[in-house]
């Protein structure tokens, strides 16, 4: 292709739309509550996390140490992935015979689908799963081509490498085992070939499988927790319906053509493995109260399938223009509702001008009027100040004594990433908690507290010395009393066992 070709080509153009516009949303509100702890996690190495593999946690350490408190680095490789993401549909439609009006269309719904437009901004574990699936995707679809099945030993590479990102695809994997023997595929199943794949997969993970084993899977725990009660439980309408929101209902159209395509059409019909697929993997994420972005990897090639289908149907150039008219109107429409382009009292009037309302996807409570991806990027700094002037207020010799121990890993991983020159704050939350009290016994502990009698009993005396305001936190951070206790009733070292909290 020659260098004008590519100017214009849609994973050019998209691509470097996408990194200019994540660039400029990074200019509004701040870090993200996962993020800050991500940070945490990344400056003290390890093979594990009681919440996630080490990959992220090490590039947010990384980001931190080259660039302290710079949220356009943090999130600069994510910005990258997302660009990724487009050329990676854009060559998945090229494999499928789809041309130029395909490739655009495919783009298009992946720049535009505000999971993949949160996902593609924020430092999240998802980062490298929907281009992962593409990676995988396009093997399946040679094997299923040519019948040969040494693509399942680089399937297992991508497979062992995405899961060094997060355990997720393996909710993936268990969906494809589901459709496999009901497709050409299941002649793999009698040869070496899909279990050395396997085999690769596990070598590739193993050092943070015995991180896991070693710690007691924590991981096992943590997702227990979160399918019995943590999770929102969604019907399967309610789920199907927050698929077409997450991936734009103006794309709707597009990766349900890719599912009718490898179902019913016969030109597609070899490919029906995606659809089955598709439809395992909804049944699984109901049944385990998974989140509704839990299948996000999977439409990308379902995006690409659709394209190439309705590029072979739809040839009248004004349906062709409607259609793209669609997907770009509806987009454009919800980006701000996905990632922050306006500042926040704009955001605020546009959100009210559409009638919409904030979404959970756990049981707690939204910090009205934002939804959650926003509200816990508010009110840290503010936090952290507060903590740090009532340790600085502190005698010197208490001082000495003090920590903060925060109610879980957001609170303590804002006082550790923004608190002023504060020791290492402390919690029983998730990976917070196999830190342990850092040998603090309870002589003088700095907490957050939305009533006084949770800690009164615990304590000689408790000292109210401020409260966090801020209007645009989640309700469960804001609002609170700060306070200064002395003298815990009970060590905090020999209650600590009984404090974990993996949730």
């Amino acid at each position: 292709m020659t260098r004008a070709g590519w100017l214009t080509h849609p994973a050019f153009v998209l691509g470097v739309l996408t990194l200019v516009l994540h660039a400029y949303a990074n200019q509004h509100y701040g870090f993200f509550r996962d993020e800050l702890y991500f940070i945490v996690c990344g400056r003290r190495p390890d093979w594990g996390y009681v919440d996630q593999p080490p990959l992220v946690p090490l590039i947010a350490g990384f980001a931190d140490w080259l660039a302290p408190g710079s949220l356009t680095v943090l999130r600069a490789l994510s910005a990258v992935i997302a660009a990724a993401n487009i050329l990676a549909t854009v060559l998945l439609v090229r494999l499928l015979g789809g041309r130029a009006f395909a490739q655009w269309i495919a783009a298009l719904c992946v720049m535009l689908a505000p999971i993949q437009l949160i996902e593609g901004l924020f430092l999240f574990t998802d980062l490298f799963l929907p281009l992962a699936w593409i990676g995988c995707s396009a093997l399946l679809i040679r094997m299923l081509r040519t019948g040969d099945q040494r693509g399942w030993i680089l399937f297992g590479v991508i497979v062992g490498f995405a899961l060094w990102s997060k355990y997720l695809i393996l909710f993936d994997l268990g969906a494809l085992a589901l459709a496999l023997p009901f497709t050409p595929l299941r002649r793999a199943l009698v040869t070496r070939w899909p279990y050395l794949g396997a085999l690769t997969a596990l070598i590739i993970i193993a050092p943070n499988l015995v991180w896991q084993w070693r710690h007691g899977w924590p991981f096992l725990e943590l997702g227990a927790a979160g399918a019995n009660g943590k999770n929102l439980a969604l019907s399967l309408p309610a789920y199907l319906w927050s698929q077409v929101m997450l991936l734009n209902p103006g794309a709707a159209i597009v990766w349900i053509a890719g599912l009718a395509a490898v179902t019913f059409a016969p030109r597609w019909r070899l490919y029906r493995l995606f659809a089955l697929q598709w439809v395992a993997l909804m049944l699984i994420e109901v049944a385990s109260h998974g989140k509704d972005y839990y299948a996000a990897s999977l439409y990308p090639p379902l995006f690409a399938f659709g394209a190439a289908a309705i590029e072979s149907l739809v040839l009248p150039v004004a349906a062709r223009g409607a259609l793209v008219a669609v997907i770009l109107a509806v987009g454009l429409i919800g980006m701000p509702m996905a990632i922050p382009v306006l500042p926040i009292d704009t955001f605020i009037a546009y959100q009210d001008a559409l009638g919409d309302k904030p979404v959970a996807r756990e049981h707690n409570q939204l910090g009205a009027p934002l939804p959650q991806t926003f509200a816990d990027m508010f009110g840290w700094r503010e936090m952290a100040k507060a903590v740090s002037d009532a340790y600085w207020a502190l005698p010197e010799d208490e001082r000495a004594k003090a920590v903060f121990f925060g109610n879980n890993y957001g609170e303590a991983a804002a006082i550790d990433v923004f608190g002023d020159h504060l020791p290492p704050a402390i919690a029983s939350h998730n990976n917070y908690f196999l830190w342990g009290p850092r040998g603090h016994d309870g002589a003088v502990v700095i907490e957050l507290v939305d009533r006084l009698d949770r800690v009164t009993g615990l304590y000689e005396s408790v000292e109210t010395v401020g409260r966090t305001e801020s209007p645009y936190a989640m309700p469960d951070e804001t609002g609170l009393l700060l306070v200064v206790c002395r003298g815990r009733k009970a060590s905090l070292i020999a209650d600590w066992p009984s404090f974990k909290n993996y949730n």
